[in-house]
């Protein structure tokens, strides 16, 4: 029997992880099956269980459950454990072994797909839930001068950064925190890691945040990220989805499970293909 992977989330019915964790296996050689699985929202422990004692060895995780599999994971890697969250489980023999594969996913899509080296630039995260929670780590490692996380409200801007205090401090990277409204101006890099796209909303900040030359991301892809994507090349940035992290990250999960890494590359071209391709 091949190994057997899912997805597990509510919803997932739209999830493009299957097609490309697919393509993945072919690459490298591995053998393995990769499936959707629709939780109950008071049901996705038991799901697990119920997965894991049908042979699986892992699954990736989606919203809303990335907390409760962070509670979940009897070990927890370093950058899953700075997060809080956990989007990748791993189902060992001794235990569940729970990462955080997000951040890395787009710092990766950031620097090698998009081109952008993020060493010393100013660095705008919009959000300060589960999805900046998983990204902020990483995106210190990658080096900016400075980071800025807005939110709505200031208390949980200011908690995240207090709990990446350390990690910035000793990696000489700024870490501030404001509300949206006074979200600082002219940045390089701007990341929508709110969801404001679900709502067709086209950005949650002002566009003074933006400068010729900005790069703009959202987190989103598809057409719930257009109105931030639109609103971003309106005001002279470079607009960029998150159909890039979504591929990067599920690469970061692949070598978490089977020990090697796939080429991304073609894979995330044939996702865009694909989504462009549909009705």
């Amino acid at each position: 029997m091949k190994d057997r992977y899912a997805v597990v989330g509510n919803p997932v019915e739209h999830s493009r992880s299957p097609a490309i964790h697919a393509m993945f296996a072919q690459q490298t050689g591995q053998s393995l099956v990769y499936e959707r699985l629709l939780a109950p929202l008071d049901g996705f422990e038991a799901t697990l269980r119920t997965f894991v004692a049908a042979g699986a060895k892992g699954c990736n995780i989606t919203v809303p459950f990335k907390f409760d599999a962070f509670a979940l994971a009897a070990t927890r890697t370093e950058r899953a454990q700075l997060g809080g969250a956990v989007n990748t489980l791993r189902f060992d023999a001794d235990g569940w072994v729970g990462d955080n594969t997000d951040g890395a996913g787009l710092v990766n899509d950031l620097q090698k797909n998009a081109g952008r080296p993020l060493a010393g630039l100013q660095v705008l995260l919009v959000g300060a839930g589960g999805a900046s929670a998983g990204a902020l780590g990483a995106l210190i490692h990658a080096g900016p001068a400075r980071i800025t996380v807005v939110n709505r409200t200031l208390d949980k801007a200011e908690a995240l950064v207090a709990g990446h205090a350390h990690l910035g401090q000793a990696l000489h990277v700024g870490l501030a925190a404001a509300t949206l409204a006074d979200a600082p101006a002219a940045q390089d890099i701007v990341i929508n890691a709110t969801s404001t796209s679900l709502a067709g909303a086209a950005s949650p900040v002002d566009a003074r945040v933006l400068k010729p030359g900005s790069l703009a991301l959202d987190m989103m892809y598809g057409p719930k990220a257009q109105g931030f994507l639109d609103w971003a090349a309106a005001h002279g940035a470079e607009p960029r989805d998150g159909l890039g992290m979504l591929v990067e990250q599920a690469a970061e999960a692949f070598l978490f499970w089977r020990g090697v890494r796939p080429d991304t590359a073609p894979v995330l071209k044939a996702v865009r293909q694909a989504i462009e391709a549909a009705p």
